[in-house]
């Protein structure tokens, strides 16, 4: 198994998360790039105003990388128009994949009929374009009833709406890896809600993100089903090291 495939190498922290100024994160993300490249991992997720810098560097080295980004990160409860307006931004600058965070709070809500609009129109706005397309739930958000319908209502809309041969374009996340949990519980990907997310999502396949932190824990995920791993300890757990902590 070349576990490299399976692993999108991720930076998503402002300068402020970090703890640095905006010259020293752009390094930061620079040297994730840099390394995305030199370990031939499958894809480098980068926030959205990095796009274009992460692009530029791949094109250069003549790399096969691919690019991410988020769209409405990290809450996700932008409007359509806006996370519309967001994801075409991202198109243009040279992203392949597009994680848009799920208005999971609506879902919560009882606004099923305005996350049904959404994850029609940015999805098509996505397959049009050629682009992957992950739906981030947010699952520390949400209980075990909610992971099962929010995982099943986007593998329904997908279903009613589009090709089967678009289905592998259209993921299901478990995480953004940035939601604020009480008691220091888990806020990304679990075992339990990755079951859950699988059984109910297929046939759209699914990305664990969000607290995979070492070799065997992937390994455990890609046993399961998933497709592919958002970690920012791509290259730890590629060769056999825990990850700091951290998305």
């Amino acid at each position: 198994m070349n576990i490299k495939q399976y692993l999108d190498s991720t930076y998503l922290k402002t300068a402020a998360q970090a703890g640095l100024d905006e010259n020293e994160n752009l390094q930061v993300v620079k040297g994730f790039v840099q390394e995305a490249i030199d370990e031939k991992f499958k894809l480098i997720m980068v926030r959205p105003d990095m796009v274009v810098i992460a692009k530029k560097m791949i094109v250069d080295s003549g790399s096969k990388v691919q690019i991410g980004t988020v769209i409405d990160f990290p809450e996700g409860k932008s409007s359509i128009t806006d996370k519309l307006k967001e994801a075409v931004q991202a198109i243009e600058d040279g992203a392949d994949d597009l994680d848009f965070v799920c208005n999971y709070e609506a879902f919560k809500n009882g606004k099923v009929d305005l996350v049904k609009e959404e994850i029609l129109k940015c999805t098509q706005l996505g397959l049009e374009n050629n682009k992957v397309v992950k739906w981030i739930i947010e699952v520390a958000a949400l209980n075990e009833k909610q992971i099962t319908q929010l995982s099943a209502l986007i593998k329904n809309v997908v279903i009613s709406n589009f090709k089967e041969a678009d289905y592998a374009s259209v993921f299901v996340k478990s995480s953004t890896g940035f939601y604020k949990t009480d008691n220091n519980l888990p806020n990304g990907a679990t075992v339990a809600s990755i079951i859950m997310m699988l059984e109910n999502a297929s046939p759209l396949p699914v990305k664990a993100a969000g607290g995979v932190r070492t070799y065997e824990e992937a390994i455990e995920m890609i046993r399961l089903g998933v497709k592919r791993i958002g970690t920012s300890g791509a290259k730890a757990i590629a060769n056999r090291e825990n990850a700091k902590l951290g998305y």
